[in-house]
């Protein structure tokens, strides 16, 4: 019986905070004056070598059809048909890929 007491006091505790949150918020918000920031979302360059580059230097190669088979930290791997068949090109995990192996 108390620890259905202690949730339920818990529950309804829950419940009368979050009341006067939301009240609030909606009345700042509905407000004629509200001005609107736009922020401008900054993200994480990549510091890899990141696979829609490395697919995009294996095409500037002569690889048709070209798909990443393997990315690990140091290396990734894309194959591809070039004239003579099924070939792969090999770059560095590093800003900018540099191509390790033809």
């Amino acid at each position: 019986m108390t620890h259905f007491l202690t949730k339920a006091s818990l529950a309804a505790l829950l419940a009368l905070c979050t009341i006067p949150a939301t009240v609030s918020t909606a009345a700042a918000a509905a407000g004629p004056q509200t001005s609107f920031i736009v922020e401008a979302q900054y993200h994480r360059p990549i510091r890899g070598c990141s696979p829609m580059h490395a697919v995009r230097k294996a095409r500037d190669f002569g690889l048709r059809d070209a798909r990443i088979t393997r990315m690990s930290p140091r290396v990734v791997v894309v194959a591809g048909r070039e004239r003579r068949g099924w070939d792969r090109i090999t770059f560095a995990n590093v800003r900018g890929c540099p191509l390790i192996r033809r």
